[in-house]
Order: structure tokens, then C-alpha cells, then sequence
């Protein structure tokens, strides 16, 4: 009864814990990117419009390139577009390096990707995103 008991607790805990590391997000902005190549993981080479530069908190010297991150939008930055969220998701890869001082967000996501989480006439969002 003892070990069935442990058993239990051990599979209920690996259960909320994958359902935290999977529902927790992290917090950030992102701009709209409209040049695509040359990029600094790629060069030339055609990524698609599914991408994102990623910033100096995420570029980690380079090895953010090939990255894949789910992003949502949660809200505005500026009073231009009080609601740009869509209410979807998606998935960007990084394919380029968003240096400062230019970087003005997290993520500068291609408009492709970006009109699918919210207007891109907003510019500059709040996002929650996950690798």
C-alpha cells in the first residue's frame, strides 16, 4: 500500500510539474522585422517568413540561431493600436541578431509571422513566449 502510495505521489508530481514548465511563459516585447536576409545565422539562405532576430537577452553569443519559440500577444505598448492582439500563436525561429541600441523589443518578429499574433500596425507589443 506504501509503495503504491509513493507511486502515486511520484506520477500526480511529474504531472503538475510538466503542466507548470509548459503553461509558464516569459515575458517580453516584439517589434516588426520587414528584412529578411541577409541574416546573421543564414545568410542568404531562405528561412521563410516564420522567423524572428532575436535580442541581446536571447542571442546568447549566436547560439539562439535555429531556435524555435512559441509567442503570443498580451497587450499593447502605445495607445497607436489599443488592441492588437489577435488572440493566436506562433512559432518563430531565430534566424538573425537584433543588436542594440536599434533592438527595440525581445523578439523583431517578420511581419509574416507577426500580423498572426496582432496587427503590425501596433508596431511594438507585449508578448509571452516559450522555446
Amino acid at each position: 500500500m506504501a509503495i503504491q502510495l509513493i507511486k502515486f505521489s511520484v506520477l500526480v508530481f511529474g504531472v503538475v510539474a510538466s503542466f507548470i514548465s509548459v503553461v509558464s511563459a516569459t515575458a517580453g516585447t516584439a517589434t516588426v522585422n520587414t528584412i529578411y536576409v541577409p541574416s546573421a545565422c543564414f545568410g542568404y539562405e531562405d528561412q521563410g517568413v516564420m522567423t524572428a532576430a532575436a535580442s541581446d537577452a536571447l542571442w546568447d553569443n549566436g547560439a539562439a540561431c535555429g531556435r524555435m519559440y512559441s509567442v503570443s500577444c498580451t497587450g499593447p505598448t502605445n495607445q497607436g493600436v489599443p488592441q492588437p492582439c489577435t488572440g493566436s500563436q506562433v512559432t518563430v525561429k531565430i534566424v538573425d541578431f537584433c543588436p542594440p541600441p536599434g533592438c527595440q523589443g525581445t523578439l523583431d518578429i517578420a511581419q509574416e509571422a507577426f500580423s498572426q499574433i496582432a496587427d503590425p500596425a501596433a508596431g511594438k507589443i507585449t508578448i509571452e513566449y516559450n522555446q
